[in-house]
């Protein structure tokens, strides 16, 4: 009876864990700012329509594009997340309403597959982009804006306010937290199988 009462464990805590990876692995930003075209500072957002998933503005899975020939007037994007007191920015993208195309910078101190790439933008994504902008909260401090262009490697330089990570923690746990989870299990059916073996005559 108790080896079953292991398996059951094993099973709740496997689908427990699995939801979690999986919401983790879904992102969820605390904010995002917007430079760009007639915008004198930066204009932070917490829309979590804009926020909450790390393809709000386009899949990258399925929509890649060749780069286009004349994009248009594009905006600078960061996204951020809060570490205690620190606003750190996660990755960087340049998003362009009127043609419907994204280009995605990278992670700022790291890399991905997407990195690099032109996407076609989700086109739900412009009416509450531009809500975000018309409404402008105008609550963060003014960040100082570079020229940025497209597919360069150079990074905003690190100011006094907000602190770019080292490397982004949330990607690197994501296979300890899978490791974790199935070196978790394999012991846990390993210990069933051995005492149900020894309680048998």
């Amino acid at each position: 009876m108790f080896p079953h009462t292991l398996v059951a464990l094993g099973l709740a805590l496997l689908f427990g864990l699995i939801s979690s990876v999986t919401v983790f692995a879904k992102g969820g930003f605390d904010f995002i700012t917007i430079t760009g075209p007639n915008l004198k500072e930066a204009v932070r957002v917490k829309d979590t329509a804009l926020t909450e998933d790390f393809f709000a503005f386009a899949n990258f899975y399925e929509d890649k594009t060749k780069e286009p020939a004349d994009p248009g007037q594009g905006y600078e994007i960061l996204r951020y997340y809060v570490d205690g007191k620190r606003e750190i920015v996660f990755d960087r993208l340049h998003y362009y309403p009127e043609t419907g195309f994204v280009f995605y910078d990278g992670i700022e101190n790291g890399e991905s597959e997407y990195d690099g790439e032109w996407y076609t933008a989700d086109p739900e994504i412009k009416t509450v982009f531009e809500a975000a902008l018309s409404i402008g909260t105008g609550s963060a401090a003014p960040v100082e804006k570079k020229e940025s262009v497209p597919g360069s490697s150079q990074r905003q330089a690190e100011n006094p306010v907000v602190q770019s990570a080292p490397a982004d923690s949330r990607l690197q746990l994501l296979p300890v937290l899978i490791a974790a989870l199935a070196t978790g299990l394999a012991a846990l059916f390993v210990f069933a199988f051995v005492r149900r073996k020894t309680s048998t005559p």
